[in-house]
């Protein structure tokens, strides 16, 4: 049985700031052993689950915050930067499923600790289909194009939450509550990782009843950006088109979900450079 992984980091128990989740900040070094551990026993769990095969794509930052000799499970680590399918590089029709870890809520949402959509500096909200999607429901996108259920996600209630419209049959395992943007009441990190372990092997042993994303063909997606300037260039990629009604938003809709993760991809990196 193969489970594919793609880690966070902002959604780990105790991770509160962006200061604890950045290369080059003194307090780094220590949350990045906490994503680790979270990672493991997701691996772990799974494992007890009947999972025998793992792929670790990082998807934090640098896309290079976990330790690959201290992966659980002899899993494969997936690393760095410019990956065309970005948090989701790596993941096929192979899979028996996915697991979301260490994933935190999105821009719009209400009480998310650390919360964004991709670029926190560009991107204000996001629908899928009408409805707020986080960066768990964007990339459940890729998910869908595959064929793959996404049995697992880790973070807080707002994470969860967010996912359960897209992926109504994932499991959850909460480890914080979000008190405000830079607050939290967090489990013991142990206590963290005992969640998440009987989390991922619960979601692998109900797999025979799971179902890929629950997402209606074509789909669309409504990107209201922090400026009209950041919507305008956008739309100088094909298939956005500006929103009459609103200067800051595009749209995107594709029959193939996998192109139009994609597309939201590009004008996240398009827009990522000019968006101070």
């Amino acid at each position: 049985m193969r489970i594919y992984l793609s880690s966070d980091m902002e959604g780990t128990a105790g991770v509160v700031d962006w200061s604890q989740c950045r290369h080059g900040q003194p307090e780094y070094a220590y949350y990045r052993t906490l994503l680790q551990a979270e990672v493991n026993a997701a691996i772990e769990g799974a494992m007890a689950g009947g999972a025998d095969d793992f792929l670790v794509n990082d998807s934090h930052s640098t896309m290079s915050n976990l330790r690959p000799d201290k992966l659980a499970g002899r899993a494969r680590y997936l690393s760095g930067r410019h990956k065309p399918l970005y948090m989701m590089q790596g993941l096929d029709a192979s899979f028996d499923g996915v697991f979301f870890v260490s994933y935190h809520g999105s821009m719009a949402g209400e009480r998310a600790t650390l919360s964004h959509t991709y670029n926190p500096l560009a991107i204000a909200e996001v629908r899928l289909n009408g409805v707020v999607a986080g960066e768990s429901g964007i990339n459940a996108l890729v998910a869908l194009g595959h064929g793959v259920p996404v049995l697992l996600v880790t973070g807080d209630e707002t994470t969860a939450a967010e996912l359960e419209p897209f992926c109504p049959g994932a499991v959850a395992a909460v480890v914080k509550s979000s008190v405000s943007r830079f607050a939290a009441d967090s489990l013991h990190p142990e206590a963290a990782r005992e969640v998440i372990e009987q989390a991922a092997r619960t979601a692998v042993e109900a797999l025979p009843s799971a179902e890929p994303p629950r997402i209606e063909l074509p789909a669309t997606l409504t990107v209201r950006m922090r400026n009209p300037d950041l919507a305008e260039m956008a739309t100088w990629i094909t298939g956005v088109e500006r929103d009459p009604a609103d200067a800051s938003t595009v749209r995107m809709t594709d029959t193939d979900p996998i192109r139009l993760y994609r597309t939201f991809i590009t004008v996240v990196l398009l827009t990522r450079g000019i968006a101070e």
